[in-house]
C-alpha cells in the first residue's frame, strides 16, 4: 500500500465522518417535523380501517373515504381537547385571583386530617408525619407559573397539531406515498421483500394503534362511571387523563392510582377526613382496581393476540428492556419497534432457527 493509497482512505474515512456528523445534525435541527411525521404515520395506520371500511361497505371513492375519515378524527381530537381547554382557559383567567396562602392552606388543612386520622392509630406515626410535613414544604408559586407555561404552549400545539393533520391526510390518500419514501433508499434485490414488510407492518400496527384506542376507552367507561359515582369533581377529565397514561406499560398505571387519590381527596377537601374523604378514595382505588382488572385479564391479551402476536412474557421482557435502555419513551415504543424488527427479520432472515421461533404466527 502507497502513500497515496493511505492519503485516500484518510480522506475518505474523514468524508464519512464528516457526512454522518452533518446527516445528524440535520436530524437534530428537524426533530420537530420527523415526530410530526410519526405521529401522521400513526394516524394514518389508525385511520387506515375507516378509509378500507368506507370503500369497501359504502362505495366511497378514495378521496372522500379519506376525507369523510379524517374529519372524524379531527372531531374526535377536537372533542378531547375540548375538555381540558375550559378548565386551562378558567384558570389562565384567574391566574391573578389565585389564592396561594389559601390553596396553602387547604393543602395542608388535609395533610393535618390525614396525620389526626393516623395519630389515633399510631401516636408514634402521626408525630413522625407532622414534623416531616410535605404540604408545607412545597413552593405553591409554580402553579401559576405553570398554567402560564400551558397557555403560551397553546399558540405552538396548533402549529403542531395543523402540521400533523396535512401530512397524515396525505399519507391517508396516498397510503405508497410512506413506502415509495422507504423504497428509495433500497438497493433493487430487496425492493419485493421490502414491499411485503411494510404491508405486513402497515396491517399489524394499524390493528395494534386501533387496539389501543379500545383499550383506553373501556378504561375511561369505567373510570368516568366510578367517579361520577361518588361525587368527584371532573370526572371525565380524569378519567381521561387516568386512562391515557395507561399507554406507559407498568409505570403509566402506578401513576393513574396516585393522580386519582390525590384528584378524589382534594375534591373533598373541605369535607371530614375519616366519614368522607377516606371512605370515597377508597371507593375510587376500588373502581380504579377493577378497570386495571380488566386492562390486564381482557384487554391487553386480547391486543397482542389479535395484533402484535406476541406471548405476553415476550412482551414484558422487550418492554423492561426497552424501558431500562430508553426510560418512558421505550416503554411507549417498544411493542410498535418490536414489531418492526421482528417482521423484517422473518422477511430477511426467515432461515435462522431463532428468527423462525420468534416469528411464528406472523
Amino acid at each position: 500500500m502507497t502513500s497515496k493509497d493511505i492519503t485516500k482512505g484518510i480522506l475518505r474515512a474523514i468524508a464519512y465522518t464528516l457526512g454522518v456528523s452533518l446527516l445528524l445534525l440535520f436530524i437534530f435541527k428537524i426533530q420537530a417535523i420527523i415526530f410530526y411525521i410519526i405521529i401522521a404515520a400513526v394516524i394514518s395506520l389508525i385511520g387506515l380501517p375507516i378509509v378500507t371500511f368506507l370503500k369497501n361497505k359504502f362505495k366511497f371513492n378514495n378521496t372522500i373515504a379519506v376525507v369523510v375519515t379524517m374529519i372524524f378524527i379531527m372531531g374526535l381530537l377536537t372533542s378531547i381537547v375540548g375538555l381540558f381547554i375550559p378548565l386551562v382557559m378558567e384558570q389562565g383567567h384567574n391566574l391573578s385571583l389565585l389564592n396561594i396562602k389559601e390553596l396553602q392552606s387547604s393543602m395542608e388543612s388535609l395533610n393535618q386530617k390525614i396525620i389526626s386520622y393516623l395519630s389515633n392509630k399510631d401516636i408514634d406515626f402521626g408525630q413522625s408525619l407532622t414534623k416531616n410535613s410535605i404540604f408545607s414544604k412545597i413552593d405553591y408559586t409554580i402553579i401559576p407559573n405553570f398554567l402560564n407555561s400551558v397557555l403560551s404552549g397553546f399558540g405552538s400545539f396548533s402549529i403542531a397539531l395543523f402540521s400533523i393533520i396535512f401530512i397524515s391526510f396525505f399519507l391517508l390518500k396516498d397510503s405508497q406515498l410512506l413506502q415509495h419514501g422507504v423504497l428509495t433508499f433500497v438497493t433493487d434485490r430487496n425492493v419485493e421483500g421490502t414491499k411485503r414488510s411494510m404491508n405486513k407492518i402497515k396491517d399489524l400496527l394499524s390493528r395494534y394503534f386501533v387496539g389501543l384506542i379500545l383499550q383506553i376507552t373501556i378504561l375511561f367507561i369505567i373510570y368516568t362511571i366510578v367517579l361520577l359515582i361518588f361525587g368527584v369533581h371532573n370526572p371525565i377529565v380524569i378519567a381521561f387523563l387516568c386512562a391515557l397514561l395507561n399507554l406507559i406499560p407498568y409505570v403509566g398505571p402506578i401513576i393513574s392510582a396516585f393522580l386519582m387519590t390525590f384528584l378524589t381527596m382534594t375534591s373533598f377537601i373541605g369535607s371530614d377526613f375519616q366519614s368522607v374523604i377516606l371512605p370515597k378514595t377508597i371507593y375510587v382505588l376500588i373502581g380504579f382496581t377493577i378497570g386495571q382488572l380488566v386492562d390486564n385479564f381482557f384487554s391487553q391479551p386480547f391486543i397482542f393476540s389479535k395484533s402484535v402476536k406476541s406471548h405476553p412474557l415476550e412482551i414484558f421482557l422487550v418492554i423492561m428492556i426497552a424501558g431500562v435502555l430508553l426510560g418512558i419513551i421505550g416503554l411507549i415504543v417498544a411493542i410498535p419497534v418490536y414489531t418492526v424488527i421482528k417482521v423484517i427479520l422473518k422477511e430477511f432472515l426467515s432461515d435462522n432457527q431463532i428468527v423462525q421461533k420468534l416469528t411464528k404466527g406472523i
